[in-house]
């Protein structure tokens, strides 16, 4: 193999490795960023919406009709959820659990959410 086919292949490896590399910083920077109470937000909905929502940038929800928690501040401000949520929320479909958070929870996901905006 010449010496040009190498550092070709090495310019592709490299370019490749770069642009996954940001892709990935892409993906992990909003949460390596958030503050407490957005984490601590984004670990209550990993563990009690991510099974019906996508609670990321990029993924579909596993329900088709939950919709992705990226999309909430297009359909009205997320903080008009603070509530709903401190008072319990109830949908009109049968899938999706009542439940209610007190005022700490409340705040740690509205934080959560508003990460997802940027």
């Amino acid at each position: 193999m010449s010496a040009a086919i190498k550092m070709r292949d090495r310019q592709v490896i490299m370019r490749r490795a770069t642009g996954f590399m940001f892709a990935t910083l892409a993906l992990i920077a909003p949460v390596l960023a958030a503050s407490p109470s957005a984490e601590r937000g984004r670990a209550f909905a990993a563990t009690n919406c991510a099974r019906c929502h996508s609670i990321d940038k990029v993924t579909a929800s596993t329900l088709s009709i939950a919709p992705p928690f990226r999309t909430l501040h297009k359909r009205y401000p997320v903080e008009s959820l603070e509530e709903a949520l401190a008072e319990g929320i109830v949908t009109g479909h049968p899938t999706m659990p009542e439940f209610e958070l007190d005022p700490g929870q409340v705040t740690d996901l509205i934080n959560f959410l508003k990460t997802l905006e940027r």
